[in-house]
């Protein structure tokens, strides 16, 4: 019997947002270890934290790290160009990067700066930055470009207005990015938990920290679906770790 032999990249070269801690973090070692290039973009003067930092001299053929702001445009065009001078290809983008406010739907006058960062952050960058690189994205045929997006992309509980309305316009961008790309062999995911075990959760007290999703559970299924070929590659994953109601 003949079994199906994927032509994906065995190695690829991989930007990752938001890796200095939480999900990306823990994305950026799964990948290192199975032995991808990655390339990480951070803030000036933030640290990246746990096993992650360790291994920056380990695999320093395997693994850049690049300034990066997901407010600046002229960041992100340099972090592109010195990937591509150090690895020569682009083949996958993950976004982890994001942030949260809770900005009510009758929101007060001041907090219109907090709606204002939530859109630039959570949607505006992670749509620059895809499509800045998308040139060398769909140069190969099994390109991916991967998507936290969050279970509030979906649905909105309660009245966080701002940070639901920032995930239901990334979940459209990432459809869109779906619908351009499909014929280059380009395949998206968004990834749609709800709560995960980092500091954005640190608060919660209605669920146990040892129940929530942990990052490295969402590690895995990006590592898997960078294996996957393009005829099996899933666009959405929702992830409870609780029962909604």
């Amino acid at each position: 019997m003949e079994f199906y032999k994927s032509e994906v990249l065995e190695m690829r070269s991989v930007l990752i947002t938001g890796a200095s801690r939480g999900i990306g973090n823990s994305i950026a070692k799964r990948l290192l270890e199975d032995g991808h290039r990655i390339s990480i973009g951070i803030r000036k003067g933030t640290t990246i934290k746990g096993e992650l930092n360790k291994k920056v001299e380990m695999y320093s053929k395997n693994m850049m790290v690049s300034e990066y702001d997901s407010l600046s445009k002229k960041l992100a065009d340099k972090w592109v160009d010195k990937t591509i001078k150090n690895y020569g290809s682009i083949d996958t983008i993950i976004h982890c990067a994001g942030i949260f406010r809770g900005t009510k739907f009758l929101y007060e006058e001041s907090e219109e700066a907090d709606i204002e960062q939530l859109w630039r952050v959570n949607v505006l960058a992670p749509w620059y930055l895809t499509r800045i690189a998308w040139k060398y994205l769909i140069s190969n045929k099994e390109s991916r470009v991967i998507t936290l997006v969050s279970l509030s992309g979906k649905r909105s509980k309660g009245n966080l207005a701002g940070y639901s309305m920032s995930k239901f316009a990334l979940m459209s961008l990432c459809q869109t990015m779906r619908n351009e790309g499909w014929n280059h062999g380009l395949r998206v995911t968004a990834i749609c938990p709800s709560w995960v075990n980092t500091d954005m959760a640190k608060n919660i007290n209605t669920i146990n920290k040892s129940e929530m999703t942990q990052p490295e559970d969402i590690a895995s299924i990006c590592s898997n679906i960078i294996s996957l070929p393009n005829s099996c590659v899933p666009f959405e994953i929702s992830i409870n770790c609780n029962l909604e109601k």
